[in-house]
């Protein structure tokens, strides 16, 4: 079926944290503000998705669940094989709420406070918080930008890897905010420093789907057959079918004492019991019948980038965007008109009434950037876009 992501759906009263508690980023916003910053989609759900709800809500009872039968997993895990030539053990896949729980749940499986996790800032902002908030130590490996074209420090990650006190890695693969897709050429030398460092490597991927045409994922794990015991995958519905709120991930964790430990922890000490019905309905429907939605999706998405791209140049000439390869997410260099970062947030949250993801959230590599969520409507991308080009283009004097 075709499906119309130029609809606009009203997401009010539906205590949509990205629409109706942008306080919470933004106390300045207002009733008019456009909301760019939080990840996730104004697209309507796969079809498929909404009607396996639908017949679940119908059977009238919501008691504890529990996905484990051959049909989910089937479904999952014929997602991986189909969509990236990955062989997945459905022994070997753990539930989490989400994927942030789930790195904090390994970290404290495989460090102790005041050891050391490598992040590569401007990186996703939640690692930073989960590591700190364990009394673990951040060990940051800064990606080298070169002109909007971001590149792994190798060297400095050798040497960060050999201090005996670094323990485990974070990876951002395809990365948030900077949108690469990093190549297997990449990942085989980072995955070779930091296995034969001994330093686990937690591989986030859950932006593995939304890739831009032309562009592959390749999952780490599949490149160390010998080596996957030690790294460990984080996947989930929520980005590619836009099922956030559903909050459900699937962790891929091939040692198996390990994956013991993780059941003892979260089950025994944490309790958590696992999905609620509706996340496995929706879940199974997303990944057994929500690939004609996916491809529609990808599509839309490589227009909105390419109008994004064409009205910054022609309109905020001075702003520096590359494209991104993978995600939805646009990563968007402002420092050339002048203002200070503080300014320049100020301006576009107060003036233009947008609501971008300020670019320090995730480092102070992210100076001068503003990360965008363009999974909307074109109508409110360009909006936004035409807020955002009238208040920088002013005659006024940056501060």
């Amino acid at each position: 079926m075709h499906y119309d992501f130029d609809k606009i759906i009203d997401r009010t009263h539906t205590n949509s944290v990205k629409w109706e508690f942008m306080q919470v980023m933004e106390s300045e916003v207002t009733a008019d503000t456009l909301p760019f910053w939080v990840a996730d989609m104004d697209f309507p759900c796969a079809e498929p998705i909404l009607t396996a709800l639908h017949n679940r809500t119908e059977q009238k009872v919501f008691g504890y669940s529990s996905h484990d039968t051959p049909e989910f997993f089937q479904a999952v895990c014929g997602w991986y094989q189909n969509r990236f030539n990955w062989n997945v053990d459905p022994a070997h896949l753990a539930y989490s709420p989400g994927v942030v729980p789930a790195i904090g749940f390994i970290l404290d499986l495989l460090t102790k406070p005041g050891e050391g996790v490598i992040i590569q800032r401007p990186v996703y902002h939640p690692f930073t918080n989960i590591i700190e908030s364990r009394s673990r130590v951040v060990v940051n490996n800064p990606l080298i930008n070169q002109d909007g074209d971001y590149r792994i420090d190798y060297a400095d990650l050798e040497k960060k890897a050999q201090n005996p006190d670094t323990k485990v890695m974070i990876l951002c693969s395809p990365h948030n905010p900077v949108g690469r897709v990093w190549q297997k050429d990449e990942l085989l030398r980072l995955g070779k420093i930091c296995l034969q460092n001994n330093v686990f490597i937690i591989s986030d991927e859950i932006h593995c789907d939304l890739l831009r045409r032309g562009i592959r994922h390749t999952p780490l794990e599949t490149l160390f057959p010998r080596e996957q015991h030690r790294i460990i995958t984080t996947t989930a519905p929520s980005k590619t079918f836009n099922l956030a709120g559903m909050q459900f991930s699937n962790i891929i964790i091939r040692d198996d004492e390990l994956r013991e430990a993780w059941a003892l922890y979260v089950k025994g000490r944490l309790a958590i019991m696992g999905p609620t019905p509706l996340s496995i309905a929706a879940t199974q429907a997303a990944y057994s019948q929500g690939e004609e939605w996916l491809e529609q999706v990808l599509d839309y998405l490589d227009e909105n980038i390419s109008f994004m791209q064409s009205y910054l140049a022609e309109h905020l000439p001075k702003a520096r965007f590359s494209p991104p390869e993978g995600t939805y997410l646009a990563w968007v260099d402002f420092s050339s008109y002048g203002y200070t970062h503080e300014a320049l947030y100020k301006k576009l949250v107060c003036q233009a009434q947008v609501l971008p993801q300020s670019g320090t959230v995730f480092g102070s590599e992210g100076m001068g950037f503003m990360r965008f969520n363009i999974a909307c409507p074109r109508s409110v991308l360009r909006e936004g876009l035409k807020r955002v080009a009238a208040v920088l283009n002013q005659e006024t004097n940056p501060v």
